[in-house]
């Protein structure tokens, strides 16, 4: 066997030395950004207010992500015996009855459930689950209000807000920006300041799946069905939530749009140009837009149909790196740390390195450099996947 000649030594020992540096600063950087991701999520909490009593709520249990949603029918409330027969449906894991209707906070409309913090902090995104001090806010009175709704829509953290979601109005103080991970629900409150606001009672049921089930397409059908076995439509409405973007597996049939639709898309984008943003705007006669508002408006004109919010918007085709962008394609973001993944934001391409999109409030539609700071890829609207998203 050749023995190491003196170079040889010291240039192993180097590289040994340089491998473990390597791994070392590999863990910090993870340290690091695990660090920032957690105070950032720390920074949108308010702390309890003077005088405020300390409510306790139950620690975290096993996290579930919901996969459907029931909402009744005429205002009745989902039943005991109903929760249990879809409780025993094989394939479930786990079930959730809240409060759930659409309401006018801080002046802008908004899907909000009421619940009980203790076991509905069990359905939520990971870094929403864990915060102790957000569902202690939530338990105390406080509104949460989705991160989105927070940055771009301007509703401030511990700032005092109206909220009418039934029969009565009052005046919030908002304790939290924190999203609940349900594509349309933009608010959280308390049951108990659900019903002082005269909110519909139980009226919503979440529904979680076990981990094999989640991942299998036919179980799920499965679960599915008996659901509606169980709801017929004369009761109640069933709804497939959106689990967290899949870039892996985001494709697409392959029915793109031409150029005469992209242009024709992009032309009518382009006479927004100045619209004040407004947060959930879709038209003039609502003052302005917001990003996947404008969108949506736009690709109508060209006879596209695309669903309402960012989330499904960036499900409407292949998501493909920015390099390989095209003209008309959507990018999109992902910048909510209480929701890591889904997408918060979105625009339209317009090439050399350019965006049509409406950003935040206090800003307008305009036409900008495109960033990359949380930035997730491009989208490639698919004309069949639009259209079955959008209902």
């Amino acid at each position: 066997m050749r023995v190491p000649g003196r170079r040889a030594v010291p240039a192993a020992i180097g590289v040994a030395i340089a491998t473990v540096l390597a791994v070392d600063v590999a863990i910090l950087a993870e340290q690091a950004t695990r660090k920032a991701s957690a105070e950032r999520t720390e920074q949108l909490v308010a702390a309890a207010g003077d005088g405020r009593l300390a409510q306790e709520v139950a620690p975290l249990g096993r996290r579930m992500e919901p996969r459907f949603m029931v909402v009744s029918r005429d205002r009745a409330a989902i039943s005991d015996e109903l929760l249990e027969k879809v409780r025993r449906i094989k394939g479930v894991a786990g079930v959730e009855r809240v409060d759930g209707a659409r309401a006018k906070l801080a002046g802008k409309e908004v899907g909000i459930f009421g619940v009980d913090p203790s076991s509905f902090r069990n359905f939520t995104p990971k870094p929403t689950a864990e915060h102790d001090g957000l569902w202690r806010n939530v338990a105390a009175g406080d509104v949460a209000v989705s991160f989105v709704l927070g940055s771009d829509g301007g509703v401030g953290l511990d700032s005092q807000v109206p909220v009418s979601g039934g029969s009565r109005a009052e005046r919030v103080r908002v304790g939290a920006h924190a999203t609940m991970g349900i594509g349309d629900i933009d608010a959280v409150v308390s049951k108990t300041t659900a019903r002082r606001l005269g909110m519909v009672e139980d009226n919503v049921l979440l529904i979680a799946l076990d981990a094999e089930s989640a991942k299998d397409s036919k179980a799920a059908g499965r679960v599915k069905k008996a659901v509606g076995r169980l709801v017929p439509a004369k009761t109640g409405t069933l709804r497939t939530l959106s689990p967290g973007l899949d870039f892996k597996s985001s494709g697409g049939s392959g029915a793109y749009l031409s150029a005469l639709e992209i242009k024709t898309a992009i032309n009518a984008g382009m006479t927004k140009l100045g619209m004040p943003y407004v947060w959930g705007g879709e038209s003039d006669a609502e003052g302005g837009y917001d990003c996947s508002g404008l969108l949506q408006w736009s690709f109508r004109q060209a006879g596209i149909r695309l669903p309402r919010v960012a989330e499904d918007q960036a499900r409407t085709g292949p998501v493909v790196p920015f390099e390989q962008a095209r003209v008309g394609d959507l990018l999109i973001w992902a910048n909510d740390p209480t929701a890591p993944g889904r997408i918060s934001h979105i625009a339209l391409y317009l090439g050399g390195d350019e965006m049509l999109v409406a950003p935040r409030t206090g800003d307008f539609v305009k036409i900008q450099k495109v960033y990359f700071r949380g930035f997730r890829g491009a989208v490639r609207i698919d004309r069949k996947a639009a259209a079955r998203l959008a209902g």
